[in-house]
């Protein structure tokens, strides 16, 4: 098991990278690159059902936790990936307390959620039984919402207190073109909206969840409470290292 909830309550931070490339080569590589877990992309990356499914297995044999975003916080999704045999959902876009508390359901069987039985997968990802998993499922799968609007914002205290969300990221990007200023992520409108989702989270059971392009904002978010930090995504870390191979040849 991956024992991410124990972690984060031990206070340790977690990194991992988005993968939007469908297919598992870049999986199975990133996996193996020491992240702590990898967010399957099918929001933003050309990613279907059955890629994320063959992504999620290429993450076995690692100490790499599989995470896929959906595309929508959708139930009848987030129950496909979760049969498939993801760790964990992040709900995009979640902007009241009724997001938050679909997101937080579906993830989770009766009573304390409405996710339907048919693990037929999950297990063997998980390496345990089918019975064995519908008693791990409970403990290991996490849910995380993103708040990356000024709706969410606005309803951010009560999103974070609903019972099951695991963890809050802040949406940074999204949040610039909600307030009116893409890609102005330093300005002022943003950096106050970003202090606010910060304080409510830290001051909630969530943990606290956003990107990081720099080492140096890494380590800065660090030490602002966050534990769950992106660091890029494989098409960004592609672009870079092929940059650097090319670095000082033209």
């Amino acid at each position: 098991m991956t024992g991410l909830r124990e972690r984060w309550r031990a206070g340790e931070a977690t990194y991992g990278v988005g993968v939007t490339i469908p297919g598992v080569a870049a999986t199975q590589l990133l996996s193996r690159a020491g992240f702590d877990w990898l967010m399957i992309d099918m929001e933003h990356g050309p990613i279907s059902v059955e890629s994320a499914h063959a992504m999620v297995a290429a993450t076995a044999g690692t100490g790499t936790v599989p995470l896929v975003r959906l595309p929508e916080n959708l139930p009848w999704l987030a129950k496909t990936v979760l049969d498939a045999g993801a760790y964990g959902l992040v709900h995009p876009g979640v902007g009241s307390r009724e997001d938050a508390e679909s997101a937080a359901r579906a993830a989770r069987y009766p009573p304390a959620g409405d996710r339907q039985w048919g693990p037929f997968y999950a297990p063997a990802r998980f390496g345990v039984s089918m019975p064995e998993y519908l008693g791990a499922a409970a403990g290991e799968v996490v849910t995380i919402v993103v708040v990356e609007d000024l709706r969410g914002i606005a309803d951010v205290d009560a999103i974070v207190g609903v019972p099951g969300v695991d963890v809050a990221v802040i949406g940074t990007h999204d949040l610039a073109v909600s307030t009116g200023h893409p890609g102005q992520l330093d300005h002022p409108e943003v950096t106050a909206a970003v202090a606010r989702a910060e304080a409510a989270i830290r001051e909630s059971p969530a943990v606290l969840g956003g990107n990081a392009f720099t080492r140096d904002q890494a380590r800065a978010m660090v030490d602002r409470g966050y534990q769950v930090i992106a660091l890029g995504f494989d098409w960004s870390l592609l672009q870079r290292g092929a940059a650097a191979v090319l670095d000082g040849l033209r």
